[in-house]
């Protein structure tokens, strides 16, 4: 197997290189949710088209992107954040990293410029899994498991070389990854 780690909200999920799933190709997914009832968590390198503006009218102005969080219920828009003392009702999902809170101060901050892009992540829909699903693909070897990341990764726009760098920083046993083709006919 190639994880090491059991997965558990708060750590990540790194797609293997030549994962067939046009949804999880070259994904790092933020666990917010694990359990015997399953799992849920947010893609966080997957940008789409859309900005913030497009999406919520009433902040039309805003410019922070909008990710693919995953290919379950795609007309929902999920956030993730790391200003508690400016967003209330947020849960803590791993060290100062926050899921969700009161919506309204989330726009109010946006719009009156308080809120940053690399404070706060949303999300059109999420990845998730029925009870075991995971563990499963686990097994299978779809998924590294990384309880060790920085904050500063999760919240960057540099959504094309999240997966790279995420993968070298488990160490030299996955490094060598990193460098595989995402086509491995062109091997």
């Amino acid at each position: 197997m190639l994880s090491q780690i059991s997965a558990a909200a708060g750590r990540l999920l790194i797609s293997e290189p030549f994962m067939p799933d046009p949804n999880f190709k070259r994904s790092v997914i933020l666990l917010t949710e694990y359990s015997e009832a399953g799992a849920m968590g947010f893609i966080l390198n997957h940008q789409t088209e859309y900005l913030l503006g497009d999406i919520l009218p009433d902040i039309s102005y805003s410019e922070i992107p909008v990710y693919m969080g995953g290919p379950v219920a795609a007309n929902t828009l999920h956030y993730i954040h790391r200003c508690p003392h400016k967003i209330d009702n947020g849960i803590e999902i791993w060290d100062g990293i926050y899921w969700g809170g009161e919506f309204e101060q989330i726009k109010e901050l946006i719009t009156s410029y308080q809120l940053k892009e690399d404070e706060v992540k949303f999300f059109m829909g999420y990845s998730g899994w029925t009870p075991g699903q995971l563990d499963d693909e686990l097994r299978e070897d779809a998924w590294i498991v990384a309880n060790k990341f920085e904050a500063d990764n999760i919240f960057s726009n540099n959504e094309h070389n999240l997966w790279k760098e995420v993968v070298i920083g488990l160490g030299q046993r996955y490094a060598h990854i990193a460098n595989f083709p995402e086509n491995p006919m062109l091997n």
